[in-house]
């Protein structure tokens, strides 16, 4: 069955569909950085495939430069990143370039979800027009023409949870319109709100999930089955190095740090290709002594740090009343951790390493692992130097794989019916 990804992201939602035998067609992506972590992605892919595996672990390990590793794969498969923004003037170029691509075969399945910002929460609070005049509230109808013109049986539209009280100017549901629109183009929708730690992901991370279906009669929402599992955030960090603020290093080394837990191997999290991005950042000497207490209140009493209850000289806010809690270890007792979130890429103080011995924020493949990207997922920067910021951001506003993968499993059982 063949997809078209689109507001791709890093691929988080399409690379649970790989993983589910659903092959991509197209991927397109507005951000560059993006765009190069599904082109090698796809390298990736090709290159398991025709069973080039040492190719890949050398650019893994830094040994060969990111157009070496391009030049070991077909043109159209890097070609099927559409880096471009879809929109009014890019919109039949877009077309073009898929029809191109996918040739004489049909498109089965339309995946992704427009960005978030304009209907989030936190967003709309920030904005003082509660971002009614944002003109991403509206790319849904850009989504409606995809399905439009390729006819997929179904369609997975993922969002945050803003966007079931995100209201026009009108004040009409942004969603209720959605729904509207897609209803009128021939679908049959329904929606749940999945939250991924039923789902074998160490995560809180609530998410609403669209399903549309091209029929006439009545449609059953494909709901996932919840998953039961015996493992605690701790399975996230182990087998990793242990290292303290500004240590590790971007490219790939083996595992090293004692056993791993048998999380990453049960839902598809380890890899035996070099692990990256393992590599912390380096903090002051006042964020270092607040984590101290912030990991050491949470171990001994089980309690967060409230940030009002910090010594003068810690304090560094003139803003003490909101966001007491900015300060957050990520517990590896839990059975889920805090929602990883693209402010991450900002600073790691909401998500601290639970080992004070360590006393640093997680890196960025701990937060990889938190949204369930296999450890051999590479995390691009549009100038092919890496940057911890580009894939900080790019994890946090991803689909946890993991969930994308029990949807689109459950989507192949009832595909037939």
């Amino acid at each position: 069955m063949k997809f078209l990804d689109l507001f791709a992201g890093a691929g988080g939602l399409s690379e649970g569909f790989v993983r589910e035998g659903f092959k991509p067609i197209a991927h397109v992506e507005l951000w560059d950085a993006a765009s190069y972590t599904l082109k090698t992605r796809a390298a990736f892919h090709y290159l398991e495939d025709f069973g080039q595996r040492e190719i890949y672990a050398q650019y893994l390990r830094g040994e060969i430069s990111r157009d070496d590793l391009y030049s070991h794969v077909p043109q159209n498969v890097l070609d099927s990143v559409i880096n471009k923004e879809i929109g009014e003037d890019t919109i039949a170029s877009i077309f073009e370039k898929i029809d191109a691509l996918k040739g004489d075969e049909d498109i089965d399945l339309v995946v992704g979800g427009p960005p978030c910002q304009a209907y989030s929460l936190v967003g709309r609070a920030r904005d003082p027009n509660g971002m009614k005049d944002d003109k991403r509230n509206y790319l849904f109808q850009y989504y409606a023409q995809f399905l439009e013109r390729y006819q997929p049986k179904y369609f997975v539209f993922e969002n945050v949870l803003g966007l079931l009280s995100a209201k026009d100017e009108n004040g009409a549901l942004y969603f209720d319109l959605m729904q509207q629109k897609f209803r009128e183009i021939g679908y049959r929708v329904d929606y749940r709100v999945l939250s991924a730690d039923n789902y074998g992901v160490l995560q809180k991370r609530k998410r609403i999930i669209l399903i549309g279906k091209k029929t006439e009669e009545d449609f059953q929402y494909p709901e996932p089955e919840p998953v039961e599992h015996p493992y605690t955030v701790k399975a996230v960090f182990s087998g990793l190095a242990s290292l303290h603020a500004g240590e590790g290093d971007v490219y790939g080394h083996p595992l090293t740090a004692g056993r791993h837990s048998q999380w990453l191997e049960e839902f598809g999290v380890l890899s035996t290709y070099p692990v990256t991005f393992h590599y912390a950042r380096p903090n002051c000497d006042r964020d270092l002594e607040i984590y101290r207490r912030v990991v050491d209140l949470w171990n001994h009493e089980r309690k967060r740090l409230d940030y009002s209850q910090l010594p003068e000289e810690l304090k560094t806010h003139a803003n003490q009343k909101t966001f007491l809690d900015r300060f957050k270890v990520v517990a590896e007792t839990e059975s889920a951790s805090q929602t990883i979130v693209a402010h991450i890429c900002k600073d790691g103080h909401y998500y601290i390493h639970p080992d004070i011995e360590q006393n640093r924020s997680i890196t960025p493949r701990e937060a990889a692992r938190l949204q369930t990207f296999p450890d051999d997922y590479f995390f691009e920067s549009a100038s092919g130097k890496p940057s911890r910021t580009d894939a900080f951001k790019q994890i946090g506003n991803a689909v946890p794989v993991l969930l994308a993968q029990k949807i689109a499993a459950k989507l192949r059982e009832v595909w037939d019916d």
